[in-house]
């Protein structure tokens, strides 16, 4: 294969080297953000010699070469088009940039919700094996002896990610928004504390306390977040944006106790108030129609979401999921 005559051939296709964003390449796929894809010929692309396949992928062009062969047709590229080699990390955000607001937005829960996922894998897998066991016991299939220490230990990790959950939203969100991650996981921490009441209870004994803010017009529940996950990333925005501009305006020998301050207590005011309870309302709306979906007859929910699975894998949004299963996680768990 000559290598060179490749990847010549798919700069001559993409548009020539004044179309290329950023370039890289994983184990198999040269990935390309391109400026404007009308210029691109993807079947000439296709019939391209060592080209397996072309597609299209959270704002890449994607071109697969295989395992060695992809290394060697990228190094001509580069050299033929003299664009600058990047990380994958880098073509991701050139890619990110390239996008449109609504796949900008499911970029971003990906950045929230995938960094999460192995402290739910370590807490969720246990809490599935101590279900069985406890259901096994409970019918008479084994005898389980609750008080050992080895069930006494594995019971207290079952359930720490799911009851830390907005605390772990709230420190990944702030980190993928660019604020202080610290003080997103404060933020997370304050929609659970102990002083509200804890939402798993409203269902059984109703709201408890309002808080009036315009006397007659307007107040809020004093409950918690617990099951909610949105609002918590929603916080996170507004914590980012604040903390943001508090540091271009604040003195820099007060910058390190009014931004933080300010920026945290702000955030929480305005979401009790004011944000969160829309945010509840349209979380449990969306979550209520998944449920419902799920749960039609004769498997047609699952046919629904696995017929729409794969094409939302390709171009990106599969994402969301993960925010909608952590959601339903939070609200059953």
């Amino acid at each position: 294969m000559d290598y060179r005559k490749s990847a010549q051939e798919v700069l001559d296709n993409i548009g020539g080297a004044g179309n290329v964003v950023s370039a890289a390449h994983c184990a198999t796929r040269l990935r390309l953000v391109i400026a404007d894809n009308a210029k691109v010929d993807k079947e000439a692309l296709e019939n391209i010699d060592g080209a397996k396949g072309v597609f299209e992928a959270q704002g890449q062009l994607q071109i697969i070469f295989g395992t060695g062969t992809v290394n060697k047709v990228y190094e001509e590229f580069i050299a033929l088009s003299g664009v600058e080699a990047a990380t994958k990390a880098e073509v991701k955000e050139a890619a990110a940039q390239q996008q449109n607001i609504f796949m900008r937005a499911i970029k971003v829960l990906g950045d929230v919700f995938v960094p999460i996922i192995p402290a739910i894998v370590a807490s969720g897998l246990l809490l599935g094996i101590m279900s069985a066991l406890n259901f096994m016991a409970s019918n008479g299939f084994i005898a389980l002896d609750t008080n050992n220490f080895i069930y006494k230990i594995a019971d207290l990790v079952s359930g720490t990610s799911f009851g830390i959950l907005q605390i772990l939203i709230g420190y990944s969100a702030a980190k993928a928004f660019g604020a202080n991650p610290y003080l997103g996981a404060v933020v997370g921490g304050a929609f659970i504390n102990s002083s509200l009441q804890s939402a798993y209870t409203v269902a059984s004994e109703g709201v408890q306390t309002m808080v009036t803010v315009i006397p007659g017009l307007y107040s809020f529940e004093w409950v918690g977040y617990q099951g909610h996950v949105i609002p918590i990333v929603i916080a996170c925005a507004i914590l980012a944006f604040l903390e943001k501009c508090l540091h271009k305006i604040v003195p820099e020998m007060f910058d390190l106790f009014v931004t933080p301050l300010v920026s945290v207590f702000v955030t929480v005011l305005v979401t009790l108030v004011a944000v969160g309870p829309i945010f509840v309302w349209a979380e449990n709306a969306i979550l209520g129609l998944i449920q419902t979906l799920l749960t039609l007859p004769f498997g047609i929910g699952s046919f629904i979401v696995g017929l729409f699975y794969a094409p939302t894998v390709v171009t990106g949004i599969h994402q969301m999921y993960t925010a909608i299963d952590l959601g339903q996680l939070a609200q059953t768990v």
